[in-house]
């Protein structure tokens, strides 16, 4: 999914799983969900780069799985 959007006034979030870890990390635009029911995320290294876009349910589906650990390797 590619929806033509205009980003340039996205406010983006850096993932808090981030750790702090300089330029490795996820960003997400949660405030263009509402209006288009896609959430784009990019890498922070590459702020121009193109964003992906996952539907709602999908991010949300994915960041629960984070949330719970279940990308977690043992």
């Amino acid at each position: 999914m590619k929806p033509d959007l205009d980003l340039s006034h996205a406010e983006w979030v850096k993932s808090s799983y981030s750790n702090g870890n300089e330029g490795q990390c996820v960003e997400f635009a949660p405030g263009i969900a509402a209006a288009t029911g896609v959430i784009p995320v990019r890498d922070s290294k590459r702020p121009a780069g193109l964003p992906l876009f996952f539907s709602v349910e999908a991010w949300d589906s994915f960041a629960a799985a984070v949330r719970t650990g279940k990308f977690l390797t043992r």
